[in-house]
């Protein structure tokens, strides 16, 4: 996938754990940790704009948008 969530980072650089995050955050651990791991399908505006807020943040320092590699060129055996 190509967008990669850094959480942990921003996180780590705040030094806050997810658990108070979530509780400043008002979502469930669950719900931040799957967000964390990358496992999210979509995020919120409002949930987003409340995590930026408490980690005085941009969302760019959140989510990363790395396109996939390019395939590599087939081999003839």
């Amino acid at each position: 996938m190509p967008i990669t969530v850094n959480l942990d980072v921003v996180l780590a650089q705040r030094k806050m754990r997810l658990n108070t995050l979530a509780e400043l955050v008002d979502i469930t651990p669950q719900n931040l940790s799957v967000l964390k791991t990358g496992k999210a399908k979509a995020i919120r505006f409002d949930t987003l704009e409340k995590i930026c807020e408490v980690l005085a943040c941009q969302p760019g320092d959140i989510l990363a948008y790395t396109p996939d590699a390019p395939d590599a060129p087939a081999t003839e055996a």
